[in-house]
């Protein structure tokens, strides 16, 4: 198995699943700084030119929750996947919240702070789409109030997803007045096997260390 990554991408997500499972993959760094996720060889592989890409033998999937839900069920006896037909309801349930209520809002605001050219940038739309978030992000501190795992009893991808998109938003300033969901990204991230946190990530690419390195296995 080999992953396609470059540090503080979605591509955490599918590392930490791996590191969870302690299988083993090789790695390649797609360096985005350097437009390396334009180049005619990673198209090939993804002609979206996003991370993280993975290959399973014949299998090249793109998308990091298409890819975290394979491992899930290519290692099912791991139970990173609940195998009851309603916890798996509840399981897709948030994981589809986690990616379209809460992540769409945080993808908004990056864009128009940083990753759109200084002219097509709203600052506006970071207003809204911060409101946005901060109400889903109510609906999921309700739900998290008493609670360890998003889904179940026991970890899942889903919480590995959750995390790394919670990370992001406190990267943005966005889990003031969520005690839960602060404590539960706390407690995901020290699990032995989590990877690093999105911050500590971006302060090595900031101070020019080798890029290499930040995908070491912990």
């Amino acid at each position: 198995m080999k992953l396609y990554e470059f540090g503080p991408s979605r591509a955490i997500r599918v590392r930490w699943t791996l590191q969870e499972l302690g299988v083993d993959f090789d790695t390649t760094i797609v360096n985005l700084m350097a437009g390396e996720h334009r180049s005619p060889e990673f198209l090939k592989i993804n002609p979206a030119g996003k991370l993280p890409a993975f290959i399973d033998g014949d299998l090249v999937l793109t998308e990091s929750v298409a890819i975290v839900l394979y491992l899930a069920e290519k290692y099912s006896e791991r139970g990173l996947i609940p195998e009851d037909l309603g916890e798996r309801a509840e399981f897709f349930r948030w994981l589809l919240f986690t990616t379209t209520e809460l992540e769409q809002p945080l993808w908004r605001i990056s864009r128009h702070m940083s990753i759109y050219p200084a002219d097509m940038r709203l600052p506006a739309d970071i207003a809204l789409a911060r409101g946005d978030f901060a109400a889903m992000g109510r609906v999921l501190e309700e739900h998290m109030s008493g609670r360890q795992f998003l889904a179940g009893n026991s970890v899942t991808v889903a919480d590995f997803v959750l995390a790394y998109t919670l990370d992001w938003a406190m990267m943005l300033n966005l889990l003031d007045g969520l005690p839960h969901l602060d404590q539960y990204l706390q407690r995901m991230y020290a699990r032995p096997r989590a990877p690093p946190r999105i911050k500590d990530i971006v302060a090595k690419i900031r101070g020019g260390r080798d890029i290499a390195r930040m995908a070491e296995i912990p």
